[in-house]
């Protein structure tokens, strides 16, 4: 029912100015809305299915709109003490007439932010809300607001499918199913490398990159898309890079979660991202066969860096979490810390190796960057972007 185009529900009569609201596309999530007076809403998050949190995605359509009109949305169950919205974050806003007359697409907006503690806590839990202000651009449009800039399972099928009718790219870039989610949809892994000339290609070192184990972190798919984009593209640099590495990219890794609007949790309503120690292929399987995958590339050659990409809702910056051994082995071990030092140094206006961190802390033990670095990948990481 979620993947099908809701009926639209006419609930107005003429000159009724309320605003008509939708959620149930694909990556929609909005439980319900209540109108407070003529232009002000208060709006109440879907927690991940099969679970009572992680509320934090929010990506709604709203039609029946009249211009230059000051509303106020106040979304009213969030459960995060901290936020980003208090320190510049503003929500993000889709007009359908905006794009159609003048090529604009999505766009921060609001004014009045405001992220605070609210007094709706029930059961002994805190909630917490996020109001802001805001004009819509034009009388009778259709619109949409999201938490960020969202990039759904399809988004990615459309690219993958670009990719393999590409005549150049599909030469070095092979996508093969990894394997099936549990509500059947495709996990794709991709093995990006030059043919090798004249079998030399046995020596070439491993990337492994990943995306998308939490559906609310949209920015990791766009990071994963531009990384894509660079490696596929026809620059020097790409070059050298697919003549010297095999890189093998998992690039949605939740597809479920993504598809039905969840911000943290798989249709079993838990977080892939402390499932790489468990055995339940059944349960888990883009998991258990990204890992196997894993296991099988480092028995085939030297896996380089591993890296895990996210999105992080309450710090600023883009930063790395990696693994330190408290007495770090010499050679021929390459430090933790280089990489991210290196990534500060070509990018720092992005890059922010103060936020970096290489503790291995208790409750991390089942992510895949602490698995991976058990299991003898050394440059193992989490990258993380507000």
């Amino acid at each position: 029912v979620r993947g099908l185009c809701p009926l639209k529900q006419i609930l107005h009569q003429k000159g009724d100015n309320t605003l008509i609201f939708e959620a149930r596309f694909e990556s929609g999530n909005l439980q319900k809305v209540v109108k407070v007076n003529e232009f002000e809403y208060q709006l109440t998050l879907r927690t991940d299915l099969y679970t009572s949190r992680h509320t934090q995605w929010y990506y709604f359509q709203v039609s029946n709109t009249q211009a230059g009109m000051p509303y106020r949305f106040t979304i009213v169950n969030f459960t995060k003490r901290n936020s980003l919205y208090k320190r510049g974050l503003r929500p993000l806003l889709y007009s359908e007439a905006n794009a159609k007359k003048h090529k604009v697409g999505w766009q921060r907006t609001g004014n009045e932010i405001k992220y605070y503690k609210n007094n709706v806590g029930q059961g002994g839990r805190q909630y917490f809300s996020l109001t802001w202000t805001f004009q819509f651009p034009h009388d009778q449009d259709t619109c949409y607001f999201a938490h960020c800039y969202p990039y759904t399972y399809s988004n990615l099928q459309e690219y993958l499918v670009a990719i393999s009718k590409d005549p150049v790219k599909s030469k070095f870039c092979k996508i093969h199913i990894l394997c099936h989610s549990l509500a059947g949809n495709i996990v794709y892994v991709l093995t990006i490398t030059n043919p090798p000339k004249s079998g030399k290609g046995t020596e070439r070192k491993a990337v492994i990159l990943t995306a998308r184990v939490h559906p609310g972190e949209t920015n990791s798919s766009w990071i994963m898309k531009g990384f894509l984009d660079y490696i596929l593209g026809d620059s020097g640099k790409a070059q050298l890079l697919r003549d010297n590495f095999v890189f093998k990219v998992v690039p949605m890794l939740n597809p479920d979660g993504v598809i039905v609007g969840n911000h943290r949790c798989s249709l079993t309503g838990q977080d892939l991202n402390r499932k790489y120690r468990s055995n339940m292929k059944k349960c888990y399987p883009s998991i258990w066969y990204t890992r196997n995958m894993i296991k099988r590339v480092m028995g085939e050659r030297d896996v380089f860096l591993y890296c895990d990409i996210h999105g992080h809702n309450r710090k600023q910056n883009v930063f790395i979490y990696g693994c330190e051994r408290k007495h770090q082995a010499k050679a021929p071990y390459v430090h933790p810390h280089v990489f991210p030092l290196m990534l500060s140094e070509s990018c720092p206006d992005k890059f922010s190796f103060p936020d970096c961190r290489f503790r291995v802390r208790k409750s991390k033990e089942g992510t895949g960057r602490v698995v991976m670095w058990k299991m003898g990948i050394n440059n193992s990481y989490t990258l993380e972007a507000s």
